[in-house]
């Protein structure tokens, strides 16, 4: 299994034949290395409403026909756009043909603005738990740091992706807090540098976590599982 790192929040899985990608904000995504009208996944996977994260999934969705997995209100809205979706909840799973997706708490708000400048509420916002391979890969979505974060802790964690940009999400010394409650082999930051309120040093990050590997990806580095 490869997984990938984009920039802001993308996320690329390569698995069993299938490409799996997450919160697919590339057009006005200064830092990331993918072209919109190149991508070609299977399904995209989306944390909450929010522009920076929703990104190019409806042309993208529309260009290649495929399903797209969203908090309820998320989907039912993109449903309305003419996408193919599945939407699900916070404790929900569902095994897909690429591996098991389960939907977690984040602490965060979520909503899309259209170009008429409507905000449409789109549902809470969430975390995903993916099992791939017997793996497991916990993207945090845009979220505070939780207490019940112990909860995910409970299977080891293969890979957790987690927010460090501060002023919308965790800063560096909470995703270090964290990463101390979620224990997983392998942490990345990411949601950082993308607009001058989230812009951080991910070394300083790095630099609080001492108990547990840090890997500071560069987008478009691979990771193999």
């Amino acid at each position: 299994m490869k997984i990938s790192y984009h920039g802001h929040s993308i996320v690329k899985i390569e698995t069993n034949g299938k490409t799996i990608l997450i919160d697919p904000f590339i057009t006005g995504n200064k830092l990331t290395d993918l072209n919109a009208t190149e991508e070609k996944p299977d399904v995209i996977l989306l944390t909450h409403g929010h522009n920076d994260h929703v990104g190019d999934t409806m042309d993208i969705a529309k260009r290649e026909n495929i399903l797209v997995v969203a908090p309820n209100e998320l989907a039912v809205y993109l449903g309305f756009q003419g996408l193919q979706t599945h939407g699900m909840n916070i404790g929900g799973a569902k095994e897909f043909d690429f591996g098991t997706v389960k939907y977690t708490q984040a602490f965060h708000s979520s909503s899309y603005t259209t170009e008429d400048n409507e905000i449409i509420y789109t549902g809470m916002p969430a975390g995903l738990l993916l099992t791939i391979e017997g793996k497991i890969i916990y993207h945090a979505g845009d979220t505070s740091l939780f207490s019940d974060m112990k909860l995910y802790a409970e299977d080891p964690i293969d890979i957790a992706f987690l927010p460090i940009g501060d002023n919308f999400t965790m800063g560096p010394a909470d995703a270090a807090k964290a990463v101390e409650i979620l224990k997983p082999k392998l942490t990345v930051p990411v949601h950082y540098n993308t607009f001058p309120p989230i812009e951080q040093d991910p070394e300083d990050f790095a630099t609080l976590v001492t108990s547990h590997e840090v890997k500071i990806m560069q987008a478009g580095e691979i990771i193999e599982l």
